[in-house]
């Protein structure tokens, strides 16, 4: 008995070193608003009818609610071992969101991921959100929020290019990726760089569901500048397809945003192509932005983006935003905002993420909510 309680005395006292030198946050955010639209449609289709205006509760004014768990562990020299599990889900049902696989929900469906900082840059691997997606936000007035931002332009070029809706994974470009491996470089002078690589894990075939992609990021005197180069094979898998390894997803970016004075202007281009055929997917984005702080706590943003079918002239689309968002606190944040989009020919831009528009109508949209982080 003396020796057993010896040993477990001993076990617990190592674990009580190791736990000293680490630790683990449990963190979230939970954002419900109340959405109006005037039109509205079953699904991101581009054949999908007008179902008629509607007034819902909705997940994500500014961004999903999403529950994560992440953890350091300091391996002394400056080097630390990290994890991070983060998942989002609908704040008005409790579902958890959409994964890379058609049709299905899972938990940790925005990163998980385990890896490596060091003095010479960190080392990620396992599903991520990859370093264009940060790239995008950082150099948007709107900060790629879900209401009308670069990241909701993004979605809709993808929709219209033919994505379902129906996983994370994109026709054009990408937001999230499974089996990521990701390096990102020290900051020099405010410049820092990212570079992803994704096997596809496809026996008989290395190109299959290959992803890669880099960004080059300056951040300082109140200038963010972002450029990042996206390239996929077989885009938007399905479970029952068969990969071919077909150069068919490219994405590019370059975008600025500059802060003075409490005054922020934001500008980008973007295009979006399959490589292997271009004159069927090609398109354009092109976005402005102008926001303002009052103070600390209150601030208007508002922002133009437009999109261009380069193969069809008649499709097209342009975008008018504008938010306000009032903090109660560092974590309690107050938002209302109001966003028109002339859609012609086949274009369905949508202004709120996950609230499909149909293509070919003008459409306004209004939403006021609170998101709470924790």
């Amino acid at each position: 008995m003396k020796i057993k309680f010896a040993a477990a005395a001993t076990l617990t006292a190592l674990a009580g070193t190791v736990h000293a030198q680490s630790s683990v946050t449990l963190y979230g955010e939970v954002d419900t608003g109340l959405l109006y639209q005037n039109t509205s449609a079953a699904s991101y289709n581009t054949a999908a009818p007008n179902t008629g205006g509607i007034l819902r509760l909705k997940d994500g004014g500014i961004y999903t609610s999403f529950l994560g768990f992440k953890g350091t562990e300091d391996l002394g020299g400056g080097w630390a071992a990290k994890f991070k599990l983060q998942g989002a889900f609908d704040s008005t049902t409790g579902k958890f969101g959409l994964s890379g696989t058609a049709g299905q929900a899972e938990q940790f469906n925005q990163e998980s991921s385990v890896g490596l900082a060091s003095p010479y840059g960190s080392l990620t691997a396992g599903r991520q959100i990859i370093p264009m997606t940060y790239a995008m936000a950082y150099t948007d007035v709107r900060q790629g929020d879900y209401f009308g931002s670069v990241f909701t332009s993004l979605v809709s070029i993808n929709a219209a290019a033919g994505w379902p809706g129906t996983s994370t994974n994109a026709q054009l470009g990408a937001v999230f990726d499974d089996n990521a491996i990701v390096y990102t470089s020290p900051t020099f002078g405010g410049v820092s760089a990212s570079l992803e690589y994704s096997p596809g894990g496809v026996a008989g075939n290395l190109q299959g569901s290959t992803r890669e992609s880099a960004v080059l990021q300056y951040n300082n005197y109140g200038l963010r500048l972002a450029a990042a180069y996206y390239n996929g094979h077989d885009t938007n898998p399905t479970p029952t397809t068969v990969p071919t390894g077909l150069d068919n997803n490219r994405y590019v970016y370059l975008g600025g945003l500059y802060t003075i004075n409490g005054f922020s202007f934001s500008g980008s281009f973007g295009n979006g192509r399959n490589p292997a055929h271009p004159s069927t997917t090609n398109f354009n984005m092109i976005s402005g932005g102008i926001g303002y702080r009052f103070s600390p706590a209150f601030e208007i943003t508002s922002g133009v983006y437009y999109e261009q079918d380069k193969n069809h002239s008649a499709n097209k689309s342009t975008e008018f935003v504008v938010g306000a968002n009032y903090s109660l606190s560092k974590s309690t944040t107050l938002y209302a905002e109001v966003g028109h989009v002339a859609n012609k020919g086949a274009m369905n831009q949508s202004i709120e993420y996950g609230q499909p528009v149909a293509p070919g109508l003008a459409t306004t949209a209004m939403m006021m909510g609170i998101r709470k982080q924790f």
